[in-house]
Protein backbone atom coordinates (compact mmCIF):
# COMPACT_ATOMS: atom_id res chain seq x y z
CA UNK A 1 0.00 0.00 0.00
CA UNK A 2 1.86 3.66 -1.18
CA UNK A 3 1.94 6.23 1.85
CA UNK A 4 -0.78 8.28 0.16
CA UNK A 5 -3.34 5.09 0.35
CA UNK A 6 -2.56 4.72 3.62
CA UNK A 7 -2.71 8.18 4.36
CA UNK A 8 -6.24 7.89 3.04
CA UNK A 9 -7.30 5.11 4.94
CA UNK A 10 -6.35 7.14 8.13
CA UNK A 11 -7.58 9.87 7.81
CA UNK A 12 -10.85 8.15 6.93
CA UNK A 13 -10.82 6.06 9.89
CA UNK A 14 -8.47 7.53 12.38
CA UNK A 15 -8.15 11.28 12.67
CA UNK A 16 -11.63 11.91 11.82
CA UNK A 17 -12.61 10.84 15.30
CA UNK A 18 -9.57 11.82 16.60
CA UNK A 19 -10.79 15.91 15.47
CA UNK A 20 -14.23 14.96 16.97
CA UNK A 21 -12.18 14.73 20.61
CA UNK A 22 -9.48 17.86 20.03
CA UNK A 23 -12.19 19.98 19.09
CA UNK A 24 -14.61 19.21 21.63
CA UNK A 25 -12.83 18.51 24.26
CA UNK A 26 -9.54 20.18 23.54
CA UNK A 27 -7.78 15.67 23.82
CA UNK A 28 -4.37 15.69 22.16
CA UNK A 29 -5.00 13.53 18.80
CA UNK A 30 -2.66 10.62 19.90
CA UNK A 31 -4.45 8.20 18.63
CA UNK A 32 -4.41 9.30 15.18
CA UNK A 33 -0.17 10.81 15.53
CA UNK A 34 0.32 7.13 15.85
CA UNK A 35 -1.84 5.82 13.01
CA UNK A 36 0.33 8.25 11.20
CA UNK A 37 3.54 7.06 12.12
CA UNK A 38 2.56 2.94 11.53
CA UNK A 39 1.64 4.32 8.35
CA UNK A 40 4.93 5.83 7.34
CA UNK A 41 3.71 9.55 7.44
CA UNK A 42 5.93 10.22 10.10
CA UNK A 43 8.90 9.29 7.96
CA UNK A 44 7.84 10.54 4.83
CA UNK A 45 10.59 13.32 4.70
CA UNK A 46 13.46 11.01 5.97
CA UNK A 47 15.97 9.78 3.37
CA UNK A 48 15.34 6.12 2.43
CA UNK A 49 18.65 4.92 3.06
CA UNK A 50 17.41 5.77 6.93
CA UNK A 51 14.34 3.91 6.27
CA UNK A 52 12.10 6.58 5.52
CA UNK A 53 10.08 7.76 2.96
CA UNK A 54 12.42 10.01 0.81
CA UNK A 55 10.33 12.80 -0.01
CA UNK A 56 10.49 16.57 -0.16
CA UNK A 57 8.52 19.82 1.24
CA UNK A 58 5.72 19.28 -1.87
CA UNK A 59 4.76 16.35 -0.59
CA UNK A 60 5.10 17.31 2.79
CA UNK A 61 2.94 19.74 2.10
CA UNK A 62 0.51 17.78 0.47
CA UNK A 63 -0.16 15.81 3.81
CA UNK A 64 -0.69 18.78 5.90
CA UNK A 65 -3.19 19.79 3.81
CA UNK A 66 -5.06 16.77 3.45
CA UNK A 67 -5.11 16.72 7.56
CA UNK A 68 -6.05 20.10 8.10
CA UNK A 69 -9.04 19.40 6.32
CA UNK A 70 -10.08 16.78 8.72
CA UNK A 71 -8.15 17.72 11.78
CA UNK A 72 -6.38 20.93 12.36
CA UNK A 73 -5.03 19.96 15.43
CA UNK A 74 -3.07 17.03 13.99
CA UNK A 75 -1.90 18.94 10.99
CA UNK A 76 -0.51 21.69 13.35
CA UNK A 77 1.37 18.78 15.29
CA UNK A 78 2.67 17.36 11.57
CA UNK A 79 3.73 21.17 10.63
CA UNK A 80 6.24 21.33 13.17
CA UNK A 81 7.44 17.53 13.14
CA UNK A 82 8.14 17.93 9.29
CA UNK A 83 9.71 21.17 9.94
CA UNK A 84 12.20 19.67 13.25
CA UNK A 85 12.92 17.14 10.43
CA UNK A 86 13.67 18.95 7.74
CA UNK A 87 16.52 20.35 10.25
CA UNK A 88 17.34 17.13 11.60
CA UNK A 89 17.83 16.00 7.74
CA UNK A 90 20.26 18.65 7.02
CA UNK A 91 22.70 18.19 9.93
CA UNK A 92 22.21 14.00 9.48
CA UNK A 93 23.24 11.62 11.92
CA UNK A 94 20.94 12.72 15.22
CA UNK A 95 19.72 9.54 16.78
CA UNK A 96 16.27 9.94 15.95
CA UNK A 97 15.98 9.36 12.70
CA UNK A 98 15.74 5.80 12.91
CA UNK A 99 12.98 6.20 15.23
CA UNK A 100 10.98 8.19 13.26
CA UNK A 101 11.19 5.82 10.46
CA UNK A 102 9.84 3.00 12.71
CA UNK A 103 6.70 5.33 13.27
CA UNK A 104 7.24 5.68 16.99
CA UNK A 105 8.75 9.50 17.27
CA UNK A 106 6.84 12.42 17.49
CA UNK A 107 9.40 15.85 17.06
CA UNK A 108 8.67 19.12 18.12
CA UNK A 109 10.49 22.75 17.90
CA UNK A 110 11.07 24.63 20.92
CA UNK A 111 12.24 27.93 19.55
CA UNK A 112 10.29 31.09 20.36
CA UNK A 113 11.17 32.24 23.91
CA UNK A 114 9.20 34.12 26.45
CA UNK A 115 9.59 37.81 27.24
CA UNK A 116 11.29 40.96 26.22
CA UNK A 117 15.24 40.54 25.93
CA UNK A 118 16.30 43.67 23.96
CA UNK A 119 16.93 43.10 19.87
CA UNK A 120 15.77 39.46 18.73
CA UNK A 121 13.54 38.79 22.06
CA UNK A 122 10.72 36.47 20.72
CA UNK A 123 12.13 35.77 17.17
CA UNK A 124 13.20 32.35 17.06
CA UNK A 125 15.82 33.26 14.42
CA UNK A 126 17.89 35.82 16.93
CA UNK A 127 19.55 36.44 19.64
CA UNK A 128 18.26 33.63 22.21
CA UNK A 129 17.76 33.60 26.13
CA UNK A 130 18.30 30.18 26.96
CA UNK A 131 22.00 29.21 28.32
CA UNK A 132 23.71 26.21 27.66
CA UNK A 133 26.53 25.24 30.00
CA UNK A 134 29.04 21.86 29.01
CA UNK A 135 30.17 19.95 32.22
CA UNK A 136 32.33 17.11 30.34
CA UNK A 137 29.88 14.96 28.24
CA UNK A 138 26.92 16.56 29.63
CA UNK A 139 25.19 20.07 29.03
CA UNK A 140 22.45 22.09 31.10
CA UNK A 141 19.96 23.77 28.98
CA UNK A 142 18.12 26.24 30.78
CA UNK A 143 15.60 28.52 29.35
CA UNK A 144 11.74 28.93 28.64
CA UNK A 145 9.90 28.39 25.16
CA UNK A 146 6.58 29.47 24.38
CA UNK A 147 3.86 28.31 21.66
CA UNK A 148 5.16 24.71 22.02
CA UNK A 149 3.08 22.50 19.67
CA UNK A 150 2.66 19.03 21.10
CA UNK A 151 4.06 20.21 24.43
CA UNK A 152 4.25 16.93 26.82
CA UNK A 153 3.24 14.49 23.78
CA UNK A 154 6.08 15.01 21.58
CA UNK A 155 9.10 12.58 22.13
CA UNK A 156 11.97 14.94 21.63
CA UNK A 157 12.08 18.51 20.91
CA UNK A 158 14.51 20.62 19.01
CA UNK A 159 16.02 23.24 21.34
CA UNK A 160 17.87 26.58 20.61
CA UNK A 161 20.21 28.15 23.15
CA UNK A 162 23.13 30.83 22.95
CA UNK A 163 26.04 28.83 22.06
CA UNK A 164 28.47 27.04 24.41
CA UNK A 165 31.49 29.03 23.48
CA UNK A 166 30.82 32.47 22.60
CA UNK A 167 28.01 35.30 22.42
CA UNK A 168 27.06 35.08 19.32
CA UNK A 169 24.37 33.04 17.05
CA UNK A 170 22.23 30.00 18.05
CA UNK A 171 23.02 26.28 19.17
CA UNK A 172 20.40 23.41 18.34
CA UNK A 173 19.85 20.73 20.48
CA UNK A 174 17.35 17.34 19.67
CA UNK A 175 16.63 17.22 23.44
CA UNK A 176 14.61 13.86 24.57
CA UNK A 177 11.15 14.23 26.00
CA UNK A 178 11.97 12.12 29.04
CA UNK A 179 15.05 14.23 30.10
CA UNK A 180 14.82 15.08 33.78
CA UNK A 181 13.17 19.18 34.79
CA UNK A 182 11.41 19.34 31.39
CA UNK A 183 8.27 20.50 32.33
CA UNK A 184 4.84 21.47 30.96
CA UNK A 185 2.60 22.71 32.63
CA UNK A 186 -1.27 21.02 33.18
CA UNK A 187 -3.03 22.55 31.06
CA UNK A 188 -2.40 24.02 27.71
CA UNK A 189 -1.76 27.60 27.43
CA UNK A 190 -0.46 29.05 24.13
CA UNK A 191 -3.55 28.90 21.68
CA UNK A 192 -2.94 26.92 18.28
CA UNK A 193 -5.97 24.69 16.86
CA UNK A 194 -7.86 23.29 20.52
CA UNK A 195 -5.94 19.97 20.94
CA UNK A 196 -3.16 20.21 19.60
CA UNK A 197 -1.31 20.37 22.76
CA UNK A 198 0.15 24.30 22.55
CA UNK A 199 2.15 24.96 25.85
CA UNK A 200 5.03 26.92 26.92
CA UNK A 201 8.37 24.45 27.80
CA UNK A 202 10.42 24.90 30.84
CA UNK A 203 13.69 23.70 31.35
CA UNK A 204 15.94 24.65 35.05
CA UNK A 205 17.86 23.39 33.71
CA UNK A 206 17.61 20.09 31.91
CA UNK A 207 21.02 17.51 31.90
CA UNK A 208 21.47 16.30 28.13
CA UNK A 209 24.69 14.56 26.79
CA UNK A 210 26.25 16.93 24.17
CA UNK A 211 26.19 14.29 21.30
CA UNK A 212 22.21 15.55 21.21
CA UNK A 213 23.65 19.07 19.60
CA UNK A 214 22.84 19.08 16.11
CA UNK A 215 24.92 20.31 13.36
CA UNK A 216 27.82 22.77 15.01
CA UNK A 217 28.04 24.91 18.44
CA UNK A 218 27.02 28.39 16.95
CA UNK A 219 25.15 27.43 13.83
CA UNK A 220 21.66 26.97 14.52
CA UNK A 221 20.66 30.29 12.96
CA UNK A 222 21.67 28.86 9.65
CA UNK A 223 19.70 25.75 9.83
CA UNK A 224 16.37 27.61 10.59
CA UNK A 225 16.65 30.10 8.42
CA UNK A 226 17.60 28.09 5.24
CA UNK A 227 15.61 24.85 6.38
CA UNK A 228 13.08 25.36 9.39
CA UNK A 229 11.86 28.46 8.20
CA UNK A 230 10.72 27.84 4.91
CA UNK A 231 9.62 24.79 5.55
CA UNK A 232 7.10 26.39 8.54
CA UNK A 233 5.82 29.04 5.70
CA UNK A 234 5.07 26.54 3.27
CA UNK A 235 3.40 24.12 4.84
CA UNK A 236 1.32 26.28 7.29
CA UNK A 237 0.23 27.91 3.94
CA UNK A 238 -0.53 24.35 2.47
CA UNK A 239 -2.69 24.10 5.92
CA UNK A 240 -4.26 27.38 5.71
CA UNK A 241 -5.14 26.88 2.07
CA UNK A 242 -7.18 23.76 3.31
CA UNK A 243 -9.29 25.80 6.11
CA UNK A 244 -12.00 28.66 5.82
CA UNK A 245 -11.30 31.46 7.91
CA UNK A 246 -7.86 32.35 9.79
CA UNK A 247 -4.84 29.86 9.72
CA UNK A 248 -3.26 27.45 11.79
CA UNK A 249 -1.11 29.72 14.15
CA UNK A 250 1.91 27.68 13.82
CA UNK A 251 3.62 29.91 11.50
CA UNK A 252 7.49 31.52 11.98
CA UNK A 253 5.98 35.22 12.85
CA UNK A 254 8.86 37.37 11.28
CA UNK A 255 7.62 38.07 7.21
CA UNK A 256 4.22 36.43 7.92
CA UNK A 257 1.27 38.40 9.12
CA UNK A 258 -1.09 36.35 10.74
CA UNK A 259 0.70 33.21 12.53
CA UNK A 260 2.99 33.37 15.75
CA UNK A 261 7.01 32.53 16.05
CA UNK A 262 7.08 28.47 16.33
CA UNK A 263 8.30 27.48 19.98
CA UNK A 264 6.50 23.76 19.23
CA UNK A 265 8.53 21.39 21.00
CA UNK A 266 7.73 20.13 24.54
CA UNK A 267 8.83 18.70 27.52
CA UNK A 268 8.39 14.90 29.12
CA UNK A 269 4.91 13.39 28.35
CA UNK A 270 2.24 15.00 30.63
CA UNK A 271 -0.10 13.07 33.01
Amino acid sequence: MSCRTSLSVVLAEVVGLAAERASGEGRFPRDAVSALGRAGVLGLTVAREFGGGGFGLAEAADVVARTARVCPATAAVLTSHFAAVAAVEWCGGSWVREEITAGRHLVGLALSEDGPCGPGAGDPYGPSRSAATRFADVVALRGRKREVVAAGEADSYLWSSRPLAGPDGLTLWVVPAQARELFVPARPDGGGPRGSGTATLYADPVLVPADVMLGRDGGGREILLSRVRPWLLELEAAADSALPGPGLGVGPGPGRGRGRAPGTGSGGRRE
